[in-house]
């Protein structure tokens, strides 16, 4: 199963689950001893990113005002560490902001073809 390092590493530590892989193109400095996806054979295969994301229409002030006050966090060396501890790997701050945006078109680029080609639905009600 693929999950997020936040949640999953709780486990890999206290041994109920082994972490065979991160989805990254490096290992996490939380989780040192478990390989890169490119490194485990499967490379580019990065399916776990978060982001904040808001309605369509949000007024541009909010926006900002949310941007800045995540970025003002995120900027946090406690912030930062804590984050890094549970495995998150937190981009230089250019890929912060408007990253995202590129992140997502290239993700949907990526795995839309395999999707449409494997015709995948998504399941109602789950």
């Amino acid at each position: 199963m693929f999950d997020q390092a936040i949640s999953a590493l709780a486990y890999v530590r206290c041994g109920e689950v082994q972490g065979c892989a991160v989805t990254a193109g490096a290992r996490l400095a939380a989780a040192p001893d478990i390989p890169a996806i490119d490194e485990a054979g499967a490379p580019g295969v990065y399916v776990s990113w978060s982001g904040l994301w808001v309605p369509k229409g949000t007024p541009k002030n909010i926006i900002h005002k949310l941007t800045s006050v995540a970025m003002d966090a995120l900027g946090d060396p406690a912030v930062r560490r804590r984050l890094e501890d549970l495995g998150q790997v937190i981009p230089p701050r250019e890929q912060q902001t408007a990253g995202g945006t590129g992140c997502h078109k290239a993700e949907i680029e990526k795995w839309w073809p395999i999707i449409k080609s494997g015709n995948i639905k998504v399941e109602a009600g789950r």
